[in-house]
């Protein structure tokens, strides 16, 4: 029989924080990449000995050079991101948790920037950048509507755009909004309180207040956006499974000159009527291939809420399967 190939190297980093903080400062994510990878791994002061089969250890090495990369780049590594990057790896693929430090996207003064917490988060940025009309979908907590929003700010910074258009149907309500009680910010404001939050995250409550009284950022249910032409814009469509087919063609066609559109949903999450078709799912099955028109997919592995979370929406999906 072959023998098996046995390699052992050592790993060089200045510091023992330098080198704790590539696994998240947790000794027992240590155990899980031994594991995974079927090699073993000692750690000493500043260096790393890796030991075992010799693409097993190739795996771990290129593991946690990108992990160096990316806490150079500035991001903080998770046991989420850590893990992620041993997952990855040991496929034999590349693991993309380099690339996330490098996107800063900045709200405002004094605000820490948002970066991207996985590899599909730095896809949906570049997509953002690169095109004209995205789709974001998936399941929640997957960072759809926070980083489209951390991405319409930048644009905004930067003076590539004049104005944030925010979005979503309000099912909830049958869309009869005029029933509701009190003025229109009192109608709408609990259909559009995630745009809501994540606006106030990036924004000190100065700078978001003008920029609500000054039309720079204008939030308001789906209703309210037939007949307009929204130019220069960067247009958020938030809950986009809860669109209507007519909805969905009708906002998608509000697009006007310099804008971008970003449309948001989780399919597995559709609160319309029995019969109605989604909107989304329509566009989804249309759009794809169209010039201009791009789709970034998250998973549960995206999520960057609480772990549970993640392990949540898979038991879901398995049990719908």
């Amino acid at each position: 029989m072959p023998t098996v190939e046995e390699k052992e190297i050592r790993l060089e980093f200045e510091t023992p924080q330098f080198l704790h903080a590539l696994f998240a400062n947790e000794p027992k994510e240590l155990r899980y990449m031994e594991d995974k990878l079927g090699v073993k791994a000692v750690t000493r002061e500043g260096w790393m000995l890796l030991k075992g089969e010799h693409a097993a250890v190739e795996q771990a090495k290129q593991a946690m050079l990108d992990l160096e990369e990316a806490r150079r780049s500035g991001s903080d590594i998770s046991a989420k991101d850590f893990r992620m990057a041993i997952d990855v790896a040991g496929t034999g693929g590349e693991t993309g948790v380099a690339d996330m430090g490098k996107v800063k996207l900045l709200g405002s003064s004094g605000r820490k920037p948002v970066v991207p917490r996985t590899p599909q988060q730095v896809r949906y940025i570049e997509a953002m950048a690169d095109h004209d009309v995205i789709f974001g979908l998936g399941p929640a907590g997957t960072g759809k509507t926070y980083l489209a929003m951390a991405m319409a700010l930048s644009m905004l910074k930067a003076r590539l755009i004049s104005r944030i258009v925010l979005t979503r149907p309000a099912v909830e309500a049958g869309e009869a909004l005029g029933f509701l009680p009190g003025d229109l910010q009192e109608k709408v404001a609990p259909y559009l309180r995630p745009l809501y939050d994540a606006m106030h995250d990036m924004l000190d409550p100065e700078q978001g207040k003008r920029y609500m009284e000054d039309g720079t950022i204008e939030i308001a249910p789906l209703a309210y956006m037939r007949g307009r032409t929204l130019s220069n814009a960067f247009i958020i469509m938030d809950e986009a499974q809860n669109t209507t087919q007519e909805q969905m063609l009708m906002m998608l066609t509000r697009i006007g000159e310099g804008s971008v559109c970003v449309v948001t949903g989780d399919t597995s999450q559709i609160d319309l009527k029995k019969g109605v078709p989604s909107g989304l799912l329509e566009a989804e099955r249309i759009l794809k291939g169209v010039d201009g028109v791009s789709f970034v997919r998250f998973t549960g592995s995206d999520v960057v809420r609480h772990p549970v979370v993640s392990r949540i929406i898979s038991a879901y999906e398995k049990g719908r399967d």
